[in-house]
C-alpha cells in the first residue's frame, strides 16, 4: 500500500512538473510572438545583405526579440500573480484552476529571475559586440565590403559629371538643400495640421478624462506610498525584510478583494508606464526613443536592455513603496505549510 502511494505521488509530480512546463513554454511562446512584432514595427527596412550581414542581424534579431519577451514577462509576472491569488481565494475547489498553483508561480518567479540575468549579462552584450563587429572572426566584415567602397566611389564620380555638366554647380547645390529644408518643413506643418483636425470630442472629452485619469493614479499612488512610510515607521513589523507571505491562496493581499487587487494592478501598470516616459524624457535618452521603420538593431539592442532593467526592477520597486503586498522572497516555498488540494494529495505552495 504504502509503495502504491509513492508511485502515485511520483506520477503526480512528474504530471505537475509536466503541467507546469507546459504552461511556461505556452505563455513564453506568446510573449516571444508578441515582441518580435514589436520589434520588427520599429526595426528599420534594410536594403538586401549578403549571407554574413543577414545571420548577424537574424541573430541580434532573435536575442533581442527574446530580451523584450522576457521583460514582458517581468512586468506581467506581479499583476499575475496577484489576480491569481485572488481567483483561488475565490474558487479553491474548482477543477479548472488546480493548475494555478503556488509551486507555478514560484516557478514562473525563478524562471523570470534566470532568463532577467541571463539576457542582462550574457545574451544582449553578445548580440551587441556581435553586431558591432560584424559576426564571428573568419567572416567578411562590413567595413572591409570592397565592393560598397567601390559603388560609393562611382556614385561620387557620376555626381561630379553632373555637377561639371550643369550651368551652375552653386545654384543647383543651393537647390537640393532648400528642398530638403522644404520637405522637412511639410512634413512638420503635416503633423501639426492632423493635430489641429482633430475631433471636438478629442479636444473637449479625452485628452481632459486622460489627464484626470493620470491625476487620479497619481494621487492614489502618493497617498499609498505615504501611508507604507508612516507604517514603516510605526510598525517595526512591517518592514519587507525578513517578513514572509502568506502565501499564494491562502489570504488576500488586499482588504477590498477584487477591487483592491485590481486597484494594485492598474497601479503597477502605471508605476512601469511612468518609469518608461521618465526614463526616455531625460535629455541623455532622448535619441533612445524608437522610430517606426527607422530603428537600428544597436538601438533596439539598447532599448531592449533599457525595459529589462525597468521590469526587472518593478516588483521590488512597487513593494517598497507599498504598492502591493505580495511576498517575493523564494524562501517562502519552503516554509508554508502544506495544505491538501482537490486531488486529495499534499501540496507545499
Amino acid at each position: 500500500m504504502e509503495g502504491q502511494d509513492e508511485v502515485s505521488a511520483r506520477e503526480q509530480h512528474f504530471h505537475s512538473q509536466v503541467r507546469e512546463s507546459t504552461i511556461c513554454f505556452l505563455l513564453f511562446a506568446i510573449l516571444y510572438v508578441v515582441s518580435y512584432f514589436i520589434i520588427t514595427r520599429y526595426k528599420r527596412k534594410s536594403d538586401e545583405q549578403e549571407d554574413e550581414d543577414a545571420i548577424v542581424n537574424r541573430i541580434s534579431l532573435f536575442l533581442s526579440t527574446f530580451t523584450l519577451a522576457v521583460s514582458a514577462g517581468a512586468v506581467l509576472l506581479l499583476p499575475f500573480s496577484i489576480i491569481s491569488n485572488e481567483i483561488l481565494l475565490s474558487f479553491p475547489q474548482n477543477y479548472y484552476i488546480q493548475w494555478l498553483n503556488g509551486s507555478l508561480i514560484h516557478g514562473l518567479w525563478n524562471l523570470a529571475s534566470l532568463f532577467s540575468n541571463l539576457c542582462l549579462f550574457v545574451l544582449m552584450p553578445f548580440a551587441f559586440f556581435f553586431l558591432e563587429s560584424e559576426g564571428f572572426a573568419g567572416l567578411k566584415k562590413i567595413l572591409e565590403d570592397l565592393d560598397e567602397q567601390i559603388y560609393i566611389i562611382t556614385l561620387e564620380e557620376e555626381a561630379l559629371q553632373r555637377r561639371l555638366n550643369g550651368l551652375s554647380s552653386s545654384v543647383e547645390s543651393n537647390v537640393m538643400e532648400l528642398e530638403q529644408e522644404l520637405e522637412n518643413v511639410k512634413t512638420l506643418k503635416t503633423k501639426l495640421e492632423r493635430r489641429k483636425k482633430a475631433s471636438a470630442w478629442e479636444r473637449n472629452l479625452v485628452y481632459p478624462a486622460v489627464m484626470v485619469l493620470l491625476l487620479i493614479e497619481t494621487s492614489i499612488s502618493v497617498l499609498l506610498v505615504a501611508c507604507n512610510i508612516l507604517c514603516l515607521l510605526v510598525d517595526e513589523t512591517a518592514m519587507p525584510k525578513g517578513t514572509r507571505g502568506p502565501g499564494i491562496g491562502n489570504a488576500s493581499l488586499s482588504a477590498f478583494g477584487f477591487v483592491g487587487a485590481a486597484l494594485e494592478i492598474i497601479l503597477i501598470f502605471y508605476l512601469m508606464v511612468s518609469s518608461v516616459v521618465g526614463f526616455y524624457s531625460l535629455r541623455f535618452f532622448g535619441d533612445f526613443i524608437p522610430k517606426k521603420d527607422d530603428t537600428t538593431m544597436t538601438k533596439i539592442i539598447g532599448n531592449c536592455v533599457s525595459i529589462l532593467v525597468l521590469s526587472s526592477a518593478l516588483p521590488v520597486m512597487s513593494r517598497t513603496l507599498g504598492l502591493h503586498k505580495l511576498h517575493l522572497s523564494n524562501t517562502s516555498r519552503d516554509s508554508e505549510t502544506a495544505k491538501p488540494s482537490a486531488n486529495g494529495h499534499q501540496k507545499a505552495l
